[in-house]
């Protein structure tokens, strides 16, 4: 079972019984309400992203990627060994380099706003960067009526699911039936995080094959 984006607004419709003009024009926010949902409980290999830049000698900012969420991991080669910075906050690092002219081999890395990291000490020379980072996919509602995405086709109980939870309280919907929802979107969730926390991050050659206790 997968979902194109015209067969999920189809199964809305369907579940809801609800083709009313205004509720149609808003099938897409159901559906980005359960994309970001799934996106900020559910930590999946597949929004794993890499990313190559480079650190400009005297400037401590690197620009964020547009698409990014949290990070995994900053790192750098100098002199062809890769290092990697630790995560800290921004008032940390400037505390640790509060005179920003003053350069050096950059050790920490910080959020300092929406568009850029901050690094101390500011890099002393241009080094290759790469960015290894939690990144925010493309909603299945910018894919087309016959477009699919990662999750539609692999997560599609949890965006039907979230996507109706929606899509009732819009409606204003029975407590019960918004209950009975939020429990499938739940039981949804519960096999997907199994997936990415278990079955995804490993392989049968070093953990072996899953076993399951007889009953």
């Amino acid at each position: 079972m997968s979902f194109t984006l015209s067969q999920l607004k189809q199964a809305i419709q369907d579940y809801t019984e609800n083709t009313e003009t205004t509720f149609v024009n808003n099938l897409n926010n159901f559906i980005q309400s359960a994309e970001e949902q799934i996106f900020k409980s559910v930590s999946l290999e597949f929004f794993r992203k890499n990313q190559t830049t480079t650190f400009e000698s005297g400037n401590q900012y690197l620009n964020v990627p547009t698409d990014f969420m949290a990070p995994f991991s900053l790192s750098f080669t100098k002199d062809g060994n890769k290092i990697f910075l630790d995560y800290k906050d921004v008032n940390f690092l400037q505390e640790f380099a509060p005179d920003d002219t003053a350069t050096g081999t950059p050790r920490y890395y910080a959020f300092f706003d929406i568009d850029n990291f901050m690094v101390a000490p500011t890099p002393d020379d241009t080094y290759e960067v790469e960015l290894h980072y939690y990144y925010r996919p493309n909603s299945l509602t910018i894919a087309g009526d016959s477009g699919t995405t990662w999750l539609s086709e692999n997560a599609p109980q949890a965006m039907l699911y979230g996507s109706l939870m929606a899509a009732y309280i819009f409606m204003k919907g029975e407590q019960d039936v918004i209950q009975m929802y939020q429990q499938q979107f739940v039981e949804a969730m519960s096999r997907l995080k199994n997936f990415g926390e278990a079955r995804e991050n490993t392989d049968a050659y070093r953990a072996g094959l899953l076993r399951r206790e007889p009953t």
